[in-house]
């Protein structure tokens, strides 16, 4: 590890927190139906909108409706992008002239973007046109971060008011998500990657001889836009298959920088948007400390994991860090900041192969996605994600002194604890109980890069980052019908059932009377809740795992030390 390293982490985190504020008044703002300073721009598109939609601003939904509004917006929305892929290769704007995708991979590559997984089992560059990379990928980029955003406004919504039975109008919060937040940022970041040598074209491929006389064909397509909404969104849908690894996608290290904080900007400044929202900044502050604390402790591990290097390595008197899958431009510095900022949300770009990285750096990226990614999390799903873990934590609170646990004044009764851990309880189900039928047939590990524990990570990765709609890969595991299936199956459930057990929680804290806090009334702002907060996320959420992370990355690791390698 080295000082630079240090402190390339330590000024993107004081980047990300000055941002935090200004963000989150930003978009309390936008989602109070406050004039903005972009409200000239875009108010008279958004009335325009609602007009020919037919949707009134002031008609507010109760959550079941608002959960029926959120499912059919994206139910409808995957059955446009897979009839797109299965039908590119007689459509416009495909200069490589690409056939159609087999219905199982469409399938599949349907169900990852509309739910902001992004999961992958094809390379962009050689299999999606032009027309399915904007007009398909590039659309759900936007509207799968705008659901899950809108989601967690109506969830801070139902916590924030009292005695009312709605949490406010999804077609409303998704319209105005769009315009005023992805759609600048991602205008603004995607000139700036032009800038950095980012293309942004409708070429054809260009083949060219190299310097050794060897022919090599140059890609190129509409990349700067797309990569800005794969970050700002935390997408995680590479335009090419080595994805921000790719100097076409990431030139330089300004832009790896760049991207990073792309990829945490939006979820940390919603910390703030919800302490606005409940009426104490202290709330959101606390939720954003909570997330730091294991960020900063993920980012040490990989630091030191690969810094450290192989110990086999050692042995044969090749000192220095892993730097095997990374990019030298980058560093081992800048890859295990950007694989921990990629799994602590729910983005999935990469800028390195985490197959190639140690068995304890790669532990990490994993257990991040395990608990929940709401180490600041995905765009909204990182906030709501959050939010189950202060229930659980408040309710835990409450038995410890022998009093009934409150939230914000408002008593958390069984309702409300059974919706929490519903949610909490969808993880593991969705990546366990698949990873075990994985490794119990053969179709599971026909298509293994590796053997022993590193083959049973590369699984077991697969279903923690399907589950938790992050899209990043171990790399050495290959698609077929069996994965095509089952991930795509732990990508739908794994978004939708935590979405709809927390706007009914949601709903219950709304149709809720809050009380003034009294002189026994556990605060959820203060240090000590933090620390009992982060103790419910390790215990509940990472030990559930501990068994099957001892089957393989840990395993993986101990084996290594001892000479071992798969």
């Amino acid at each position: 590890m080295t000082l630079t390293g240090w402190l390339q982490a330590v000024l993107l985190f004081l980047v990300v927190l000055a941002l935090t504020k200004p963000l989150g008044t930003y978009m309390h703002a936008v989602f109070s139906g406050k004039r903005t300073w972009l409200s000239p721009v875009f108010a008279p598109v958004e009335r325009i909108i609602y007009r020919f939609s037919g949707v009134r601003e002031d008609d507010e939904m109760p959550w079941y409706i608002y959960a029926f509004a959120m499912s059919a917006f994206s139910l409808v929305g995957f059955a446009y992008l897979y009839t797109l892929l299965l039908t590119q290769a007689w459509l416009p704007l495909n200069p490589q002239h690409f056939p159609n995708l087999s219905p199982g991979l469409a399938w599949n590559t349907a169900i990852s973007f509309l739910t902001n997984t992004n999961w992958q089992f094809y390379s962009g560059e050689s299999t999606l046109s032009y027309l399915s990379q904007m007009a398909g990928l590039g659309w759900h980029m936007f509207v799968s971060a705008g659901v899950g955003i809108a989601v967690a406004i109506a969830v801070v919504r139902g916590i924030a008011r009292s005695g009312r039975s709605t949490l406010g109008n999804f077609w409303v919060d998704i319209t105005r998500v769009c315009l005023y937040v992805l759609l600048p940022l991602a205008a603004v970041f995607a000139l700036v990657l032009m800038a950095q040598g980012v293309p942004q074209n409708f070429n054809a491929y260009h083949t060219v001889t190299t310097l050794e006389g060897r022919a090599q064909t140059i890609t190129g397509g509409p990349m700067a836009s797309q990569e800005a909404i794969k970050e700002l969104g935390t997408n995680g849908g590479g335009f090419v298959n080595a994805n921000s690894a790719s100097p076409n996608e990431n030139p330089t290290p300004l832009t790896n920088f760049l991207e990073i904080l792309a990829i945490l900007a939006i979820a940390a400044g919603l910390t703030y948007t919800y302490g606005l929202m409940v009426g104490d900044t202290r709330q959101g502050w606390a939720l954003f400390s909570a997330m730091a604390t294991l960020f900063w402790i993920g980012f040490a591990v990989i630091y030191h994991a690969e810094a450290a290097g192989n110990p086999l390595m050692h042995q044969l008197g090749v000192h220095g860090g892993n730097m095997e899958g990374k990019e030298t431009r980058f560093g081992i510095a800048g890859s295990a900041l950007f694989a921990e900022a990629t799994t602590a949300t729910s983005c999935g770009a990469v800028n390195a192969m985490m197959d190639s990285f140690m068995p304890i750096g790669g532990l990490v990226p994993m257990v991040n996605m395990q608990i929940g990614e709401v180490v600041f999390g995905g765009v909204g799903s990182g906030l709501y994600g959050m939010i189950e873990f202060v229930v659980l934590t408040v309710f835990i609170a409450g038995l410890m002194v022998g009093r009934t646990p409150e939230f914000l004044g408002k008593k958390i009764e069984r309702r409300e604890v059974q919706l929490a851990i519903l949610a909490i309880l969808i993880t593991p189900i969705l990546v366990l109980v698949p990873t075990a039928i994985a490794v119990a047939f053969p179709a599971g590990t026909a298509t293994l890069g590796n053997t022993g524990p590193h083959g049973f990570s590369e699984i077991l990765y697969a279903f923690s980052s399907s589950n938790a709609n992050n899209g990043s890969a171990f790399a050495g595991l290959g698609g077929n019908r069996f994965y095509y299936a089952a991930t795509g199956i732990a990508m739908f459930f794994g978004r939708f059932f935590e979405m709809i057990p927390l706007l009914a929680l949601a709903g219950c804290l709304a149709g809720k009377r809050a009380a003034p806090a009294g002189a026994g009334t556990f605060s959820t702002s203060s240090a000590t809740f933090v620390f009992l907060l982060l103790g419910t996320i390790l215990i509940v959420g990472a030990l559930t795992f501990l068994p099957a992370d001892a089957l393989g990355p840990i395993a993986d690791g101990l084996l290594l030390h001892s000479g071992r390698t798969f």
